[in-house]
């Protein structure tokens, strides 16, 4: 017998994240700034650390319940109220996950069904379209364009439903691109859907990460809160990406069979984890704010730095990436990117390691260190200015 025959090929034949790729390649390297992977260059914020070692101190060290503490489910709810005025009921219409991605699995998981399509707006998070295939759905990519700011419309929305669509994945504010999608946008998105059995799992994890107005929730829109599942967590928000703590709130029938699949083959999330979020919800709105704030200077600054190095970058309104084209160089998104990597010290991402429309991008994450994206765009600049000379030799 060969294990290799008997590995699922399905499982066999997704592709590795092109974003790991270049994380593994610049641990190699010795002093290099990595701009590759979407985690916060802060440590999470005293006041929900000391929380999770007080609750070790108390012996809190057992399993929660299943959906997760009920407290926490309780401040999860007063906070989507409180944000983005949606009403939930922690009973039943909230359940904990290990991260907003099992959040992802789970809702795919319990909706989708063998020949479902799902419709997932691409260049966007690497694993929408291998947790579809794993659940044994289609996926339907939507090509977003720069000249839309990578936004759905409804016209590319429109042409991709079929009588096989049976869930949209919204994916806003963006990972890769940083697009956010406005109160207009949404209401246009509503439209096409709301006469059709369509379901919608919003993925709004970045939701605190928007530097121009406020985010809109396609939940909160009439008709929309009860086929929507919204996506979020403590990851991005609350620097815990290490804590592995999630949340997904929508109709109690779909997350009674989430709660089903999360109690066979997860369990619960991390307990100790759970207790630090219920302070994070409680007593952290002004954390968050300096965040935010530090956030919004490091996107400007990597914005300006992109630009002054001769490349074409539209402006980023939400999440913690900028997105520039790179064509102008005359190389392929893996080039750049292994080039600049090699010659220059600097990782950043493929952009076709979020679809293949992400093709002639990069990605880059500002969640670094001013100093480290003060010295990277240097870097850059000397790079692409290199290799402009070394093309006009050439001709």
């Amino acid at each position: 017998m060969k294990m290799a025959d008997m590995v699922s090929q399905s499982v066999k034949n997704l592709p590795s994240s092109g974003i790991r790729k270049f994380f593994d390649l610049a641990n190699e390297i010795k002093d290099v700034i990595s701009l590759s992977i979407g985690e916060p260059s802060f440590v999470t914020p005293w006041k929900i650390r000391e929380e999770g070692i007080y609750s070790l101190e108390k012996g809190h060290t057992h399993y929660s319940p299943n959906s997760g503490l009920f407290q926490l489910r309780q401040e999860i709810c007063n906070y989507m109220g409180k944000r983005f005025n949606l009403q939930y009921d922690p009973k039943m219409e909230v359940i904990v996950t290990v991260g907003g991605s099992e959040g992802i699995d789970l809702a795919l998981r319990a909706l989708v069904e063998s020949g479902d399509e799902v419709i997932i707006p691409e260049p966007s998070f690497v694993a929408y379209k291998p947790l579809t295939i794993l659940s044994r759905g289609t996926p339907v990519i939507v090509n977003l364009k720069a000249e839309d700011q990578f936004r759905l419309t409804p016209d590319l929305l429109e042409k991709a439903i079929t009588k096989k669509t049976k869930v949209l994945i919204l994916p806003f504010p963006n990972n890769p691109t940083g697009a956010i999608m406005t109160y207009e946008d949404v209401g246009k998105i509503v439209e096409v859907i709301k006469d059709k059995d369509i379901a919608v799992i919003s993925d709004e994890i970045y939701a605190e990460l928007t530097y121009e107005g406020k985010h809109v929730s396609i939940a909160s829109f009439p008709g929309m809160k009860e086929r929507t599942v919204v996506i979020n967590g403590f990851s991005k928000t609350y620097a815990m990406t290490g804590w592995r703590l999630g949340y997904a709130c929508g109709h109690p029938d779909l997350i009674g069979v989430m709660y089903k699949i999360h109690q066979y083959g997860i369990m619960c999330a991390p307990t100790t984890a759970q207790y630090a979020a219920i302070e994070a919800l409680r007593n952290c709105d002004e954390e968050i704010r300096m965040m935010t704030e530090e956030y919004n200077r490091r996107r400007r600054l990597m914005l300006d730095g992109f630009r002054n190095a001769g490349l074409e970058c539209f402006e980023p309104l939400g999440a913690f990436y900028v997105f520039p084209c790179i064509k102008s160089t005359g190389m392929t998104s893996n080039e750049f990117c292994e080039k600049l990597l090699i010659e220059e010290k600097v990782a950043v991402v493929p952009g076709n390691a979020f679809g293949e429309c992400g093709e002639g991008f990069v990605r880059a994450c500002y969640a670094a260190s001013v100093e480290n994206i003060s010295e990277a765009m240097k870097r850059v600049k000397n790079f692409v200015e290199r290799h402009k000379e070394k093309n006009a030799c050439a001709s």
